[in-house]
């Protein structure tokens, strides 16, 4: 089978997130040779549904005979370290069934959001939820060679994973389960982390980032706002996001808008390509 022409040349698998019907048909569309999918609706504590007529073996089957790299980003609803009983408990439970679904697929990895306590509350009860998350959520890795990649995020005093300090923390309290990093490019920005600085000093807390979300900003750095752009289009120079992903050395995805994404693909082909 031919290569995409965005892995081309360049040694980096380039991939889209895409929540329609046809996710992989929407990715080879823009000449992403990845997608990443929600199984199931992002904001709902429903089972895992799979965005494939076939189901999960359809979508599994369609992927792989198109060499697309499959995935999973979990509902934004999960949050393991909240000290809601109401929240975390079925979030919990959900984080073990996507890790199922997304292995269900043969997904290369399932990315959740670190999380956050409620507003006021002792961060320190966030890690300590997480470290209890971590062994059940580890167990179900290990059953079936999915990994989860934690994300750091944009903004909140009350989020776990938003500062380097955090995400030590967290890194500290999830132990050596094998759980992965996902970092985004405009989450760190908006936190007020330097780019491209922020792999080294990422990779110096977790030794590993499995995958990025490689969005620009509509938002100033350190604005804790999470309003992801095209490439070319935001706050973040370019210059330092290709230089991010270089130093990263990982899987892309790109969670901007679809009708810039093939300008996106174009922008970091031209630029992985010519180093």
């Amino acid at each position: 089978m031919a290569a995409h022409p965005n892995s081309r040349g360049t040694g980096v698998r380039i991939g889209v997130h895409a929540g329609g019907e046809d996710p992989v048909g929407d990715a080879v569309a823009v000449g992403a040779s990845a997608v990443q999918v929600f199984l199931g609706p992002p904001q709902s504590w429903k089972g895992p549904s799979f965005p494939h007529p076939e189901g999960a073996a359809g979508l599994r089957e369609q992927a792989a005979g198109l060499g697309v790299d499959l995935w999973v980003h979990a509902p934004y609803l999960i949050n393991v370290a909240t000290t809601n009983n109401k929240v975390r408990i079925p979030s919990r439970t959900a984080l073990v069934k996507q890790i199922r679904a997304a292995a269900d697929i043969a997904a290369l990895g399932l990315v959740v959001h670190g999380g956050q306590v409620p507003e006021g509350e002792d961060l320190a009860a966030g890690y300590a939820n997480w470290a209890k998350a971590a062994d059940a959520a580890a167990e179900v890795m290990v059953q079936t060679g999915l990994p989860v990649l934690i994300e750091n995020t944009a903004g909140g005093d009350n989020s776990v994973a938003r500062t380097l300090d955090g995400i030590k923390r967290l890194w500290d309290a999830v132990g050596d389960r094998g759980f992965g990093f996902c970092l985004d490019t405009c989450h760190a920005w908006a936190a007020g982390i330097d780019l491209p600085e922020a792999v080294d000093r990422v990779l110096a807390i977790t030794g590993r980032i499995d995958l990025v979300h490689c969005n620009n900003s509509r938002d100033e750095f350190g604005s804790h706002r999470d309003r992801h752009a095209n490439l070319n289009e935001g706050q973040i120079p370019v210059a330092d996001i290709i230089e991010t992903v270089r130093r990263a050395n990982a899987p892309l995805i790109l969670e901007t808008a679809m009708e810039g994404q093939p300008d996106d693909i174009a922008t970091l082909q031209s630029a992985l390509s010519s180093h």
